[in-house]
């Protein structure tokens, strides 16, 4: 990859049979794993990643279907769930020498560290999500809802065939449309990265519309049966998130506080991509919740 985080290397790490995660790694100090977003890499956590490398130990991956990392063709029901992303990312932090780590995910990469918190509290020390609700309340709360509000998890969690061809025969439009709505300051991701961002998705349609079917699924599943055997987070848990719950209704500190037993909850002024467009902000929250 052209592009690199400051003082990170890159390294390539077996985690399942037959996929392989491509990760930066940098700094010394107890271990933070950072997990990216959509429709982006890990290079989204740049600037928090360096930031945080002067006290901690960062490794930041490309989650599995996405980036350089690996993106499995023969796809079963559990191929692309939280659960087995959760696997790859313990199994990442054990391949480094880490039993116990930070974990703290954007997006896409928030459900993957939530389920990893639900099932692997013993290696999960601290978690932070980052604009994103846990997937069974996200359907919940977009239930009744104008089919305009979050049309791309609808229109990706079709079956296999129609959503892959008509994403990919206009993936660059399709992705881009995000970068550009999602994004209240546009300088914060800068014409270099976002082509970066617009390769790797259109290298990867089949992944991340299955990553995106698995949510609609067996994701909403194992999220039923934990809220059913009452499970719950139980590390020390900050969700950083835009004020955007009141605008459909509902209070998203309540909706996580069903979940953590250790929560704080604050809300940042800022666009989606809170990483790239407040990352001071960001390596501030992650520090102060490192130190719960």
């Amino acid at each position: 990859m052209a592009h690199t985080i400051q003082g990170f290397g890159h390294r390539r790490i077996q985690v399942d049979e037959g996929v392989g995660l491509t990760v930066a790694v940098g700094g010394s100090g107890s271990p933070v794993v950072l997990l990216h977003g959509f429709p982006q890499t890990h290079l989204m956590w740049r600037h928090v990643a360096a930031d945080l490398a002067a006290d901690h130990t960062v490794i930041c991956p490309d989650l599995r279907g996405y980036g350089d990392s690996d993106k499995p063709r023969e796809q079963g029901p559990d191929t692309y769930s939280k659960r087995t992303m959760a696997n790859d990312v313990v199994a990442l932090a054990r391949s480094l020498g880490h039993e116990r780590f930070a974990l703290a995910g954007h997006d896409r990469g928030a459900l993957v560290a939530f389920r990893a918190g639900l099932d692997h509290p013993a290696a999960v020390t601290h978690l932070a999500c980052l604009d994103v609700l846990p997937t069974l309340d996200m359907w919940e709360a977009l239930h009744g809802r104008s089919a305009a509000v979050g049309f791309h998890l609808y229109l990706m969690a079709q079956p296999p065939g129609l959503p892959e061809t008509m994403i990919g025969a206009s993936a660059d439009a399709f992705f881009s449309h995000f970068l550009d709505i999602w994004a209240k300051d546009p300088d914060a991701v800068p014409a270099d990265i976002r082509e970066v961002y617009l390769d790797a998705c259109r290298n990867a349609v089949p992944s991340i519309v299955a990553d995106y079917r698995a949510s609609a699924g067996i994701d909403v599943e194992h999220d039923k049966a934990d809220r059913a055997d009452g499970r719950q987070l139980t590390m020390p848990v900050s969700v950083l998130q835009q004020d955007w719950g009141a605008a459909l209704g509902y209070e998203a500190a309540a909706l996580w506080g069903a979940w953590a037993t250790d929560l704080e909850h604050s809300t940042v002024s800022c666009g989606h991509f809170m990483a790239e467009e407040a990352p001071a902000d960001i390596a501030r929250a992650l520090r102060d919740l490192m130190a719960r």
